[in-house]
């Protein structure tokens, strides 16, 4: 019976760490459905980026009240981490408070660990205020009905609530440390749940014991919990922002990428000399390839990990223009609709034994508009903004080329536009010869 307890933490913790794993396996597969892309050029400017962004936090702070309230809780939630190392330790071993004999800097840590709960509880009700209360804007725009809006509340309470348990536990934990009770040893500073000890007075040692065993046990299953929660719900960029960092555009914003097969012929038409009858027969039993994307996995996996990433924050939306003047188009929710289609596609596979049967859906019709991507106005303002490196936009572009390339369906406007360059060299509906009349008026 002695050893039950520790049995019981390493059961939980296999578990806990088993279901994470698989997640992120499933999370792995479905990114790799997207067709491959060669991102390993100019790696310094890469890590750099990783480094700024991601661990810097320098596009959040555009925005200095929400930017410096998500530091708060990203710093919290990184170094409080280092806690949750001592108590899995103890659940293991059977021990409390293992690091202890650090003495001084065991103390500084427990305290530093107490004013950073405090302040991530403080960003946290801030947090909630500015959805609920103040109801932001980007905060209530269509998309964010429904089971985002519940995501980004239950997510708040979440870390609340790990916050005032390990708060309760410390103060419990000090509590006992002033009755000396067996197996609590005086350790740590404990500048806030000090405050919170005397509403523990009242109680026995045994109480007090089951206070803070019980606040224990929920903390660390509430993390492990929580771990696994993160792939259901937008906070699983607190894992992707770094490679989504790392993987992202580095290039100039307003450059696009061509169409290899669309570039070879190009040059063949350029190049009088060239031979189009000298180039290898193609495959005429190969599949030929679709221009543009229509579904998931017609977009690279670069793309697909900039799904999976996105916070629902809505920068990008409150910095659209086309969103601005009242369109349809919101490049979060483009995000979000290739996040929920590319997850559709991946649970059809998991009913299919690992094999992708047709459901008669896709991206392009049954999630997104034609509305909405003939909305955008490719200016990269929500590329500029989104606080880790999502593109939207290369999406948009994307379906558009399939649209234009596979379908014919380009908006009336564009159709006459290129029917005009390709008769007079130009957008406008004159001849050559007339086109410097206007100089004469």
């Amino acid at each position: 019976m002695e050893y039950l307890p520790n049995i019981a933490f390493a059961i939980a913790l296999i578990v806990g760490i088993g279901f994470f794993v698989r997640n992120v396996k499933k999370l792995s597969r479905n990114i790799k459905l997207g067709k491959d892309v060669d991102v390993s050029d100019n790696k310094p400017q890469r890590w750099k980026n990783m480094a700024k962004i991601a661990l810097g936090q320098t596009k959040m702070v555009v925005r200095p009240i929400a930017g410096l309230l998500h530091i708060i809780v990203y710093v919290g939630f990184i170094i409080i981490n280092i806690e949750v190392l001592e108590i899995i330790l103890d659940g293991l071993l059977g021990t409390h408070r293992i690091f202890a004999p650090l003495g001084s800097i065991y103390n500084f840590l427990i305290g530093a660990f107490e004013v950073l709960a405090l302040m991530v509880i403080v960003a946290v009700v801030v947090f909630w205020i500015r959805r609920n209360i103040i109801r932001i804007q980007r905060f209530i725009k269509p998309e964010m009905k429904g089971w985002p809006k519940k995501d980004g509340n239950l997510i708040l309470y979440i870390e609340l609530v790990l916050m005032a348990l390990f708060l309760t536990m410390n103060a419990a934990d000090f509590q006992l440390q002033q009755l000396g009770a067996e197996h609590y040893a005086k350790a740590g500073a404990f500048p806030v749940s000090q405050f919170i000890a005397p509403l523990l007075q009242g109680l026995s040692e045994s109480s007090l014991i089951m206070v803070e065993r019980t606040a224990w046990w929920i903390h660390i299953l509430g993390i492990l919990a929580f771990l696994n929660y993160l792939y259901y719900s937008k906070h699983l960029h607190i894992l992707l922002a770094f490679p989504n960092t790392y993987y992202g555009k580095i290039r100039p914003q307003g450059q696009f990428n061509n169409l290899a097969s669309v570039t070879k012929e190009v040059k063949l038409m350029m190049d009088p000399s060239a031979d189009p009858f000298a180039a290898a027969a193609e495959d005429d039993s190969a599949e030929p390839e679709k221009f543009g994307a229509s579904d998931v996995t017609d977009l690279n996996w670069v793309q697909l990990l900039n799904a999976y990433t996105c916070t629902e924050c809505g920068r990008c939306t409150s910095e659209c223009p086309a969103n601005q003047t009242g369109k349809k188009l919101s490049p979060r929710k483009i995000m979000m609709d290739t996040r929920d289609r590319l997850e559709e596609v991946g649970k059809i596979i998991d009913a299919n034994k690992g094999e992708f049967v047709p459901d008669g859906k896709q991206l392009l019709g049954d999630y997104i508009s034609h509305e909405e991507l003939w909305a955008c106005t490719t200016c990269n303002a929500c590329v500029e903004a989104c606080p880790v490196s999502i593109d939207p936009l290369s999406i948009i572009v994307e379906m558009r080329r399939y649209l234009v390339m596979e379908q014919s369906a380009a908006p009336t406007e564009l159709n006459n536009m290129m029917s005009n360059i390709e008769n007079n060299g130009a957008p406008w509906p004159y001849n050559q010869m007339d086109r410097l009349n206007w100089v004469n008026e």
